[in-house]
């Protein structure tokens, strides 16, 4: 499980390739496709595509002589279960904790009470 999450975080680390991943919420597409909008070989997005593949964030098939990219939205089940584990923590207020400790530490700054 270790290992998927590291490869899952590792693929979404770089702005390419969940770039690619937006653009394959739409649809299915041709690996041709997938490379059009960006300014970088046709190698380099194959390196992207391999790495996504890899961390099972997409599949790709051959259809004919044209192989196709297709999102696999399960595969990011397990990082956002993990992920929702912090959601049990609040979130913290540092100006009502300033105020919690002025009202409790006499000194602390914004007591109003200077100790020397």
């Amino acid at each position: 499980m270790t290992r998927h999450l590291d490869q899952v975080f590792a693929a979404l680390a770089d702005p390419t390739r969940r770039e690619i991943l937006n653009m394959l919420l739409e649809d299915d597409m041709a690996v041709t496709d997938v490379a059009e909008p960006f300014t970088m070989s046709l190698a380099a997005i194959s390196k992207h595509l391999g790495v996504l593949t890899t961390a099972g964030l997409i599949s790709q098939d051959k259809r004919g002589r044209v192989k196709w990219c297709r999102l696999e939205p399960d595969a990011l089940r397990a990082a956002s279960v993990w992920m929702q584990g912090f959601g049990q923590f609040e979130p913290v207020n540092l100006d009502a904790f300033e105020r919690f400790l002025a009202a409790e530490l006499p000194g602390a700054p914004g007591s109003g009470t200077q100790t020397e």
